[in-house]
């Protein structure tokens, strides 16, 4: 009944089409890549990944260099975009939990209204909010191989559609052609890469290693070089399909009245980004365009997270914010980009492949982490701890030839609290928190993750749950369990553990 009611809310005072004329309302198109750091495009700022139909996007629209996720985590950024709502207001805030059925989403606020809602590609949130959507064309990559040896020579072709499909984004453009055109239309396109597994070969000419640009903290070895060089060739192949969507919109006609935003939904799968709450892991690439109304070439240093989607598409649509959405709309700053949106962003750090509780507030030049875990090191993901780049760095630890910029994954126990100057320290390397210099600094943002803590009901949870694969190995444990979505039965399984422990 509360999740009707808030729904009849937000759709107060919206006034359809009348009745015989056409709704001229934007079409919206949602790209999401998934596991991409935000300055691994040519337009971002590396030239050396070759995305010609993002950078040509950004140069006839608009970008926002301080977005940021409001979690580094797949499942957990997906929910929290689509909701409105912080990570652990969603009660999907652990990697794989899906998305209770009372969550209000933008989506059926959309369709509510008269749009038609479809979503492509990898289907992340769980099957209680499918009926969000008007259609839903869920990416099935299992048992794909991609050929290799002769037969990938043989099989170009073959080796092509099936590369495709496991790029989850095959469905995009069949999507698009299916839409009735009385209507106008959302459409949720969300990619599988450049996500890990990697596969060789899936371009005609693929990055080069020596071409990779390292951050420091990664060890720089052929491996690691060799292992970045098919990530980037995973980027140029999510960019082809964004150059077919948008081809197709401009077919179809509808370019110009349609707003496109493309974002990822966290950091690259590589030491020190995905899960983390550095700029590496939380700061998503943030492109906007909009022929009709946004002038090209445009940029907004303004912070924007996550949470501002859901309510700029509702504006979009002409439909009001519900009060539970935690963002605000970034539209104003299409108009005006040197509006500020937020003082403070704000980001956490959950249960994904190991257990960990972090929460971070950025302003445009400072971030301040608190690691609440901090006895656990900062352990990447378990598909990166398996990453040739990874293994490369535990073999130089055990080495003794790690550099200190490289051993922060491995230091146990790891600081309470970070503190780091971003503009004079982009990487994040210098900890700043006993800084006596920033003493005055460091207690404002204490307040204001305390504030927000408050604000948003974000208590410590009373169990911590287990690591599901080895830190060393990446390997899953013998006593492997998967996160339950029923979180009553969680707690009782894990306090039945912890008792036995105590004994």
């Amino acid at each position: 009944m509360r999740h009707l009611l808030i729904l009849l809310t937000a759709l107060a005072g919206f006034a359809s089409a009348p009745l015989g004329q056409a709704d001229t309302r934007p079409n919206i198109v949602f790209m999401i890549a998934d596991d991409l750091a935000w300055d691994d495009l040519g337009c971002s700022g590396n030239p050396k990944v070759r995305t010609p139909h993002l950078d040509r996007l950004a140069k006839g629209g608009m970008q926002f260099p301080n977005a940021f996720l409001t979690i580094s985590s797949c499942s957990p950024s997906r929910a929290s975009i689509i909701t409105g709502t912080y990570p652990h207001q969603t009660d999907a805030e652990q990697l794989h939990w899906p998305l209770p059925a009372d969550r209000l989403t933008f989506v059926e606020l959309l369709k509510a209204s008269g749009y038609w809602t479809a979503a492509a590609g990898k289907w992340h949130l769980g099957n209680a909010v499918k009926d969000r959507f008007d259609e839903v064309r869920e990416a099935d990559v299992s048992g794909f191989q991609l050929p290799t040896g002769e037969a990938a020579k043989e099989g170009k072709i073959i080796q092509k559609v099936i590369g495709d499909a496991r790029s989850g984004c095959d469905q995009w453009v069949p999507v698009l052609k299916a839409r009735p055109k009385d209507k106008p239309f959302f459409l949720w396109l969300a990619a599988l890469d450049p996500h890990r597994d990697y596969d060789e070969g899936i371009l005609e000419i693929p990055h080069k290693p020596e071409d990779v640009r390292l951050p420091p903290y990664v060890a720089d070895t052929p491996k690691s070089r060799k292992d970045y060089a098919l990530y980037y060739d995973e980027i140029t192949r999510l960019d082809r399909f964004v150059g077919e969507v948008l081809a197709e919109l401009k077919k179809q006609g509808v370019a110009d009245n349609t707003f496109v935003l493309f974002i990822s939904d966290n950091g690259r799968p590589f030491p020190r980004d995905k899960t983390t709450l550095y700029d590496s892991g939380i700061r998503t690439p943030f492109i906007v365009n909009w022929p009709a109304r946004i002038q090209p070439g445009g940029r907004s240093d303004s912070l924007i997270s996550s949470v501002d989607i859901g309510p700029a598409f509702l504006e979009l649509a002409g439909l009001s914010t519900p009060t539970v959405f935690e963002g605000r709309s970034f539209l104003p700053l299409l108009r005006n980009p040197s509006l500020t949106l937020h003082d403070f962003v704000f980001a956490e750090r959950n249960w994904h492949d190991y257990e960990d509780r972090v929460r971070a507030v950025r302003n445009k030049r400072f971030k301040y982490i608190r690691n609440f875990y901090h006895d656990l090191p900062n352990t990447p993901p378990a598909d990166v701890v398996r990453s040739i780049a990874y293994r490369e760095m535990i073999r130089l630890r055990d080495e003794g030839q790690l550099a200190e910029a490289q051993r922060n994954t491995f230091i146990q126990p790891r600081a309470r609290e970070e503190f780091y100057d971003i503009k004079n320290d982009p990487y994040e390397l210098r900890n700043l928190a006993a800084d006596p210099r920033q003493a005055k600094r460091l207690k404002r943002f204490r307040r204001a993750l305390a504030k927000w803590q408050e604000e948003t009901n974000d208590t410590e949870p009373p169990f911590r749950t287990l690591d599901e694969f080895g830190r060393e190995d990446g390997q899953a444990l013998p006593v492997r369990e998967r996160p339950r979505p029923d979180k009553v039965e969680m707690t009782r399984r894990l306090r039945e553990h912890y008792r036995k422990e105590a004994k």
